[in-house]
């Protein structure tokens, strides 16, 4: 059932949002009829306080060298919460994801894992306004200061902790604001600072189905046939050759754009669903390219990834390790 993404700012209040649609979800479940399909749903909430993740690993600055130019420390947690959200997608469940969210490829990613189970997703946009979300980071701050300097024990929840200052604000910097006309990002639902509760009978219509509908909505998959399950060397056929027409897709922009970076180059193949590589500010060459195919091969060539989302799985992977060059 439904995927839920909050995303906003740091401070921004995403913690408090997710907790009014989860309640409302619980509540809203608990007054159907036992006729209604909806009526044994399952309601998760996961965010990084949940799976035990501590706001020290977006702290790039309190890292080692390796550390700060792979950006190890956050994607060893996107994978956890990644595999979290991955166990919990079910046509029984509803997962609430709590969390910045500020990467649009890992949108993206998790768009493409709803898909894959065929249900229903959202993106609720925080909009706290920068200066607002900062105030409340500087408040916890001074707050963490006093206590500290007075000898006292800090017993505030995890999630009621301030970020570092250069943190917090290259996690701004770094934000990328959910777009409604990208598919990823649609439904987009945002809710401003000043708002008492999120729009929920909206994002419950959109993603269970209003009891008019009978609380029915059906997603497609990306196709219409169920392919056999490839042996190993089809496997790995499927996986050099899907990887290196998106390597030969990128050096075709290239070639066409000398000197260029920081462009978008859609990679889809003829009918699917279109993907979106985001080159870095700096241009890349064959070499970068290769090695990151390589590794991503090498993390993938036991059947890691299904094979009709070979291409999607390298595309998430490629626009990860752009960031760090």
């Amino acid at each position: 059932m439904p995927l839920i993404i909050l995303t906003g700012y740091p401070t921004s209040g995403k913690t408090h949002r997710a907790r009014q649609i989860h309640t409302y979800i619980k509540e809203r479940i608990s007054s159907l009829p036992e006729s209604h399909p909806a009526s044994t749903q399952r309601v998760h909430l996961v965010s990084d306080h949940t799976l035990s993740i501590p706001r020290e690993v977006y702290n790039l600055e309190s890292k080692d060298q390796h550390e700060r130019s792979n950006n190890a420390s956050e994607k060893d947690a996107r994978a956890t919460i990644y595999g979290a959200v991955k166990r919990l997608l079910s046509n029984r469940d509803i997962v609430i994801l709590d969390g910045a969210n500020y990467i649009k490829g890992w949108r993206y990613q998790l768009y493409c894992e709803a898909k894959a189970v065929r249900t229903t997703h959202c993106v609720v946009h925080v909009g706290t306004p920068v200066s607002q979300a900062r105030g409340v980071n500087d408040e916890r701050l001074a707050a963490a200061k006093t206590a500290s300097s007075s000898g006292e024990d800090d017993t505030r929840s995890e999630e009621e902790l301030p970020y570092e200052s250069g943190c917090w604000e290259n996690l701004v910097f770094r934000y990328e604001e959910p777009n409604a006309m990208a598919r990823w990002d649609s439904p987009l639902f945002t809710v401003l600072w000043d708002d008492p509760t999120p729009p929920c009978d909206a994002i419950w219509d959109e993603l269970v189905g209003s009891d008019a509908e009978g609380g029915k909505k059906v997603v497609k998959p990306n196709q219409a046939t169920v392919l056999k399950a490839p042996s190993s060397e089809d496997y790995l056929y499927e996986l050099d050759r899907s990887t290196q027409g998106i390597l030969n897709k990128i050096l075709e922009w290239a070639k066409d754009h000398p000197g260029e970076g920081g462009g978008e180059v859609g990679v889809g193949e003829g009918g699917g669903e279109e993907l979106i590589v985001e080159l870095p500010a700096n241009p890349v060459g064959l070499p970068a390219l290769q090695r990151i195919r390589r590794q991503f091969i090498s993390l993938n060539r036991t059947n890691a990834v299904p094979v009709k989302r070979i291409s999607e799985s390298f595309v998430v992977y490629l626009n990860d390790s752009f960031e760090t060059l």
